[in-house]
């Protein structure tokens, strides 16, 4: 059964001291393209945690979000009394050597100005390590279930899709049958008008043999017959068989084909039969691009 490339996943984990919640949601993209946006204090675990998260996506255009919540008391944050009386220091000769007044409240002048707070580490124990692996691996497991119910969603469309297409190329029959005979009654009938024209009967009826024969549709359907089947085929492979881009290169197949049909028809009623045709291979191709 094929997946999708879009869908969405969470996964929430929690550690002594932490609350990990990590979303990830997945566009459709030629390649893998998968970026990560963690608190810089889980940048070291990035590295093995995206190469497992890689073989778990094979294509589309991966963004990972990891929110950390605390669960316990913790001050993130101090005032860096060493800057601000350096500030303060600076600031009481810059007054008095331009002849300013001083600041009348110097909290809120001093905590302005850069590094006014310094940030303390947090640290990352073995129990946050472990909450951030399992909320990314669930997020990723409900990223792919939906990728799955998605696909499920697509397989049928293309189903239905093909079906259509096949109903269609059945209904070419009726005027296959009479297209030929007419085209050669029409091109004698305008010959017949040409009395004062000399012409060599066995050579004229050579050229129309070789003119009707390259009307002949019959390798083009029997071609896109045979891509329609491989299409359904390949959809059906296991799962995790990456059949987005050979689904791709079928329905191109099955494009050119349809366009020779209609290129060769020279008939009005097959020619409205073939844009109905390329109509539905249009939706398609629009919706394969989505296949994982």
């Amino acid at each position: 059964m094929i997946q999708s490339m879009t869908g969405f996943g969470r996964g929430i984990a929690t550690s002594k001291s932490k609350k990990i919640t990590v979303e990830i949601k997945s566009l459709n993209s030629k390649q893998l393209d998968l970026s990560m946006r963690t608190p810089s204090y889980f940048r070291e675990l990035e590295v093995t945690m995206r190469a497992e998260l890689a073989a778990a996506f094979q294509r589309g255009k991966v963004e990972l979000n990891v929110m950390v919540e605390s669960i316990v008391p913790e001050a993130s944050a101090v005032i860096n009394a060493d800057v601000l009386e350096q500030y303060k220091g600076q600031i009481e000769k810059l007054a008095s050597r331009l002849s300013i007044p001083e600041p009348t409240d110097w909290y809120a002048t001093l905590l302005r100005l850069p590094d006014a707070l310094k940030t303390e580490l947090k640290m990352v124990d073995e129990s946050d390590e472990e909450a951030f692996r399992t909320a990314c691996r669930e997020a990723a497991s409900a990223l792919i279930e939906f990728r799955r119910k998605e696909g499920a969603r697509l397989f049928d469309f293309f189903l239905s899709k093909i079906d259509n297409i096949s109903n269609l190329l059945t209904s070419v029959d009726p005027f296959e049958q009479t297209r030929v005979p007419r085209i050669r009654q029409r091109l004698e009938e305008q010959l017949s008008k040409l009395d004062s024209v000399e012409y060599d009967r066995g050579r004229l009826e050579q050229e129309l043999i070789f003119y009707i024969e390259k009307l002949d549709v019959t390798e083009e359907k029997t071609r896109l017959r045979s891509h329609l089947n491989y299409f359904i085929d390949t959809l059906r492979l296991p799962d995790n068989s990456g059949q987005g881009k050979q689904l791709g290169f079928i329905a191109q197949e099955m494009g050119r084909e349809i366009n020779t049909l209609g290129s060769k028809s020279n008939d009005p009623d097959m020619q409205k039969i073939v844009v109905k045709m390329k109509d539905e291979l249009e939706q398609i191709k629009e919706q394969v691009l989505n296949v994982l």
